[in-house]
């Protein structure tokens, strides 16, 4: 009703200045800049309304991938394990809402990762727990979130989201490669070269995580469609 209110004085207003009233479209464009204010301020609420929703979702995928991590198949005594496809709900965010959601969420996890479930370097130094925090935990797990991007250039979707799932956990497995190698080295048997320690040791269970986690995502992504739950940044 404002935007009506201030129509009219504006209609008023050229009437008394020139004596004449406005030319017709002059008077329908002041009605649509009111009704262009009203979208505005609705598309506003809406989208503030959205990233609620999707803020909530994350939450709840963090939430989901850390109680699954915690679920574990097999475990290695200097840390890394095959669990029930908790990086799955991290890619999954990433292709339902994009890469900044993905990245945004799959960070946040690695924190709680870190505070739950730290397995300290066997050098005490502060070189060494700066490069765990970083390599096994901050790096690690961030990059989950990148998954979309890598599935993109794919059209067929089982495909991209097989491909985009497979390099984010291959990235982690680097991260966890490097790691082995500048930290855990001193655990590798006499005579065993560091890297192919670091690459048999990570290797086995990191291999089984990205199978586990490429199909568990595309399958959850196709309940999701079926339920009419697709996202508009699905890859």
């Amino acid at each position: 009703m404002r935007h009506v209110f201030q129509e009219r004085s504006q209609f008023t207003l050229s009437v008394s200045a020139t004596g004449t009233a406005d030319a017709p479209e002059t008077i329908l464009l002041h009605c649509f800049d009111g009704r262009s204010g009203i979208n505005r301020r609705e598309e506003g609420s809406f989208m503030k309304k959205n990233n609620t929703i999707i803020l909530v979702e994350c939450a709840l995928m963090i939430a989901l991938s850390t109680v699954l991590s915690m679920i574990k198949v097999f475990e290695l005594p200097q840390g890394g394990s095959i669990t029930l496809a908790s990086m799955a709900p991290l890619v999954l965010v990433s292709y339902r809402h994009g890469v900044k959601w993905g990245l945004g969420t799959a960070f946040v996890h690695s924190l709680l990762q870190m505070l739950l479930q730290f397995n300290a370097p066997p050098a005490k130094t502060l070189t060494a727990f700066a490069l765990v925090v970083l390599l096994d935990y901050v790096l690690a797990f961030t990059v989950l979130g990148s998954a979309a991007f890598w599935g993109k250039p794919i059209r067929n979707r089982s495909a991209s989201i097989a491909f985009g799932a497979a390099i984010a956990v291959f990235l982690r497995f680097l991260c966890s490669f490097a790691s082995g190698i500048l930290i855990w080295g001193e655990y590798a048997p006499e005579g065993t070269p560091v890297w192919l320690y670091s690459l048999i040791y990570n290797g086995s269970y990191m291999l089984p995580e990205l199978v586990i986690t490429s199909v568990v995502t595309i399958a959850l992504v196709k309940v999701l469609d079926r339920t009419g739950n697709r996202s508009a940044h699905a890859a």
